[in-house]
């Protein structure tokens, strides 16, 4: 089955749902964007937590087995087939991903929507932290999984991901890529970890369509008004299966979009 109209799926990681419901910012980009399906991140509460009135939409809520942290959600106006929370039972047994942070597989970090022609996968994926603590969990364990995880649902039918990956893939992808060469978000092995996404044969959609394009940005800390300068990190993204190249429409960056200290991207599907 494909769908008879154009399908615009945003992702948004809202840094704690509450904040930004509170803000005022979530209903005006309900209200403004109207997406399909919406996949949040770092949403920091559980689902009954947050006063949210969106009757159009179904809910499904993967929160951390810590209060307050991390966690994902989508909402959707299409009914999915099938919602899987976190990683199958295979890839759990798999890879250990118990560290000194925690257990990565209990943080409500992947949510999955089958849908009739894609799945649609949703991640906040572990930071590597200041001091690189978790640098090795993200080379070794959680990229590899989540890569594998995608194309093990690939065999059945194509793949959408998306989310906060926490990483800048190229230079092109943050401000000032020479001061952050080996930082957080940006070391060689994060930036390994995304090329293998797209030697697997998925598509950095923002990429596909605006190969060039320079200070496009999802991330800005909030230190020394960085979001006013611009300086930023673009470490939102949609990938696609390759299958699905040609039903991409268009990708695209909000950056004028407030609320938290990422904006919204988006995929817009024929």
């Amino acid at each position: 089955m494909c769908y008879n109209y154009d399908m615009k799926l945003f992702s948004w990681n809202v840094n704690g749902i509450r904040a930004v419901i509170k803000k005022g910012d979530f209903g005006k980009f309900i209200a403004k964007y109207q997406p399909d399906i919406l996949c949040l991140q770092e949403t920091k509460a559980k689902q009954g937590q947050a006063e949210i009135d969106l009757p159009d939409y179904q809910e499904f809520w993967n929160d951390a087995d810590r209060a307050g942290y991390s966690g994902t959600a989508i909402f959707s106006k299409i009914k999915p087939l099938e919602v899987r929370f976190g990683f199958t039972e295979t890839i759990n047994q798999k890879y250990n991903f118990q560290d000194q942070f925690g257990d990565g597989a209990r943080e409500g970090r992947v949510t999955t929507l089958e849908f009739a022609d894609f799945y649609l996968v949703t991640q906040y994926a572990p930071n590597a932290k200041r001091e690189l603590e978790r640098l090795e969990f993200r080379e070794k364990i959680w990229d590899p999984a989540f890569l594998e995880y995608c194309q093990d649902l690939e065999k059945t039918k194509p793949v959408i991901f998306c989310g906060d990956l926490n990483v800048a893939h190229q230079e092109i992808d943050l401000a000032r890529p020479k001061d952050n060469a080996g930082n957080a978000g940006f070391t060689p092995e994060e930036r390994a970890g995304f090329q293998k996404y797209l030697d697997a044969g998925f598509i950095d959609s923002f990429r596909h369509f605006y190969p060039d394009t320079t200070d496009a940005y999802t991330w800005w800390t909030w230190r020394a008004q960085a979001r006013a300068r611009n300086i930023g990190w673009r470490i939102d993204y949609f990938c696609v299966s390759k299958s699905l190249k040609n039903r991409m429409k268009d990708a695209r960056i909000y950056p004028d979009q407030t609320g938290s200290d990422h904006c919204p991207v988006s995929l817009e599907l024929k």
